[in-house]
């Protein structure tokens, strides 16, 4: 059942200037979750990105885009050209699990991994206070539905702690008629626990934009269960035919006598089921009369595949794709879903795309895709994933043998969403600034970060600005009980003073605070963006590049913050490239967009190269250098 329209794949993003407020449609209804703090989200605003990498050629108009920034402002900017236009979402978003998820980060080249070669970074933490993880995500999923085409899927992938929530707010939005399975993905083998089942499941809720959707049916192999269950000796068995009645005399139906198959081959169904279907009239006629049906198993696709798969196993360390990054998912799945409900040259988009599965899938199965993450490390991972899986492929004809307009889009752009570069992790961001700031820091709150000068502080979202959304926990938060007992002792006193501390924020925020609370308060703000000059969250790293004779040489790198992880000098480090994971090199940049003709990205413990032959025509040369942190320094030489 598939509906297929004319996509406009939209403007450049040099095209685009202001977009007005956009407004949701109604929600579906009941039934309705409640929690604590809930409130409507209706409307969004346009947030500009900015093309900071270019990378391969544009095919039938369309480069693929990844996007680092908040992906509710991501999608927030998408609105404007995909509003209506994406085929399949699929989600792996946090779960709730109260857990900090980390990457385990090796010196490349190095035969033997010691204290000093080896060491945790932390790269997202899935802890949340109240009920904010339910306001989160349901933000998240009332733009996602205003992005799905009305031939569109969108599948959430879970966990046991929050499924059942969270398939109560999906039919709130899109409707209990829409929902069409909760598919139990079993990942293989694990723990036992001593006080319940060991848990070795996730599901995966799926959903449509409406009941004209993109459905393929999936098939896998045929078992040997299957086979010899289908396959028995019965009282019917070859394939004649006989009239079905006197009324019809040119039609026939088949006679099952009890002879096996032939050789080699194997009946489709259970006898009783071909029966079932002559009863049923789900046979093809000729139009000679002649009836026809799959008999035998090699004529039919495989066994249909159900909403329990046991088949694909997680994705292990020792897995030749791993990539060391939490909760990486394996391409199989992404691609039994992509294959389910797109067509070649549909859009898929991923926003919480972590190692960048969706993405790499997407792309070898002729998809067009979006992505996105608040992660850097996620965006340099995906980005290193998808370039290697784009050169493979160009390496193959653009149009796959035997499947008409199936093309590979391999053209990739990266971009940011008002991304401010400022903490080395954002997941360090509240200790540094509470260092910076001199904030007195709470060991047990759950609502405000510490105290500054009598003021109770709060530390907004870091590396985007703070939005009028982001006060949901503090107003849901706040006690009022306190507040009230505040006013009838001290009525012309304000019942608490408050500090942000925002990285950027919306115009309003310090009003819509008071606006939305019944008592009177303090609120002061702090923006970082303002007042960066005076505070120092990282340390920059260095590089010595020189141009020796036709060859750009990178002699030396310091990646400081990284050096200080690891607890090394400089001089400890045998070779800087141990500590590099890619170098790009644009001969010509612009200025604004690096767009490199050089892409050095070495596999698993191979180290960079480090030197390249300078083309004639090169003029002013971008170098960008990425660490072991995903950490990034680019830096500029003239030639000639």
């Amino acid at each position: 059942m598939s509906k297929q329209g004319n996509l406009n794949f939209g403007t450049s993003a040099s095209e685009i200037t202001e977009v007005g407020k956009y407004e949701f449609e109604p929600i579906q209804g009941f039934p309705m979750l409640n929690w604590r703090g809930k409130r409507p989200f209706t409307s969004t605003q346009f947030y500009p990105a900015q093309l900071k990498e270019s990378y391969g050629e544009e095919v039938e108009g369309w480069r693929n885009r990844i996007y680092w920034g908040d992906n509710l402002q991501v999608m927030s900017h998408l609105l404007k050209d995909y509003r209506g236009k994406v085929k399949l979402i699929y989600i792996d978003p946090p779960y709730d699990s109260k857990a900090d998820y980390k990457k385990i980060i090796n010196i490349k080249g190095k035969q033997a991994i010691n204290d000093y070669g080896s060491f945790e970074e932390k790269q997202y933490t899935d802890i949340w206070t109240n009920d904010e993880y339910l306001q989160y995500l349901y933000e998240r999923l009332v733009i996602i539905r205003e992005l799905l085409s009305n031939e569109g899927s969108i599948y959430v992938h879970l966990n046991h702690e929050k499924v059942h929530h969270v398939r109560c707010i999906m039919d709130e939005l899109f409707g209990p008629s829409n929902f069409k399975n909760d598919i139990v993905w079993t990942r293989g083998p694990g723990k036992s626990h001593p006080e319940y089942f060991g848990r070795i499941k996730d599901t995966i809720l799926f959903y449509t934009k409406t009941n004209t959707y993109t459905w393929n049916k999936q098939y896998g192999p045929i078992s040997d269960e299957y086979r010899a269950t289908f396959n028995k000796v019965d009282a019917r068995g070859p394939y004649v035919t006989q009239p079905l009645h006197s009324g019809h005399p040119a039609k026939h139906v088949p006679i099952w006598q009890g002879v096996k198959p032939p050789e080699g081959r194997g009946w489709a169904y259970k006898l009783e089921t071909l029966d079932k279907f002559l009863e049923e009239e789900r046979i093809e006629w000729s139009a000679e009369g002649v009836p026809r049906l799959k008999r035998y198993l090699d004529e039919v696709e495989g066994a249909v595949i159900q909403d329990v798969w046991a088949d694909i196993p997680a994705v292990m360390s020792r897995s030749g794709n791993y990539l060391k990054y939490p909760t990486q998912k394996p391409e199989a799945l992404l691609e039994r879903i992509i294959s389910a409900s797109t067509n070649p040259g549909d859009i898929v988009f991923d926003s919480f795309m972590g190692s960048g599965t969706t993405q790499a899938a997407a792309m070898k199965m002729g998809r067009r895709f979006l992505g996105a993450d608040i992660n850097l490390g996620a965006i340099q991972t995906s980005t290193k994933r998808l370039l290697s899986n784009a050169n493979d492929l160009q390496t193959k004809q653009q149009t796959i043998i035997g499947k008409e307009n199936y093309r590979l889009f391999t053209g990739l752009e990266v971009y940011n969403v008002n991304h401010y570069d400022i903490f080395r992790n954002p997941l360090e961001a509240k200790e540094l600034l509470i260092e910076a700031l001199e904030i007195h820091p709470f060991e047990k709150s759950n609502l405000y970060d510490g105290e500054k000068d009598g003021r109770m502080v709060k530390i907004m979202p870091v590396n985007r600005i703070a939005t009028r959304a982001d006060l949901n926990e503090l107003i849901s938060g706040f006690d009022y009980k306190a507040f009230e007992r505040r006013q009838e002792e001290k009525p012309n006193q304000p019942v608490e003073k408050i500090l942000l501390v925002c990285m950027g924020h919306e115009a309003d925020l310090k009003a819509v605070l008071k606006k939305e609370v019944s008592f009177n308060l303090d609120v002061e703000l702090v923006d970082i963006l303002r007042d960066k000059a005076n505070l120092e969250f990282k340390r920059e790293s260095e590089a010595r590049i020189a141009i020796e004779g036709k060859k750009l040489v990178v002699k030396q790198f310091y990646p400081m913050n990284l050096l200080q992880k690891l607890s090394l000098q400089k001089e400890k480090v045998d070779d800087w490239r141990e500590l590099v994971e890619s170098i790009m090199v644009d001969w010509n940049y612009d200025g604004a967009v690096l767009e490199p003709s050089v892409v050095d990205l070495p596999e698993r413990d191979e180290l960079v190269k480090g030197e390249y032959i300078i083309p004639k025509d090169a003029g002013t040369i971008r170098v960008k250098i990425t660490d072991l942190l995903s950490e990034s320094l680019e830096q500029e030489i003239n030639h000639g």
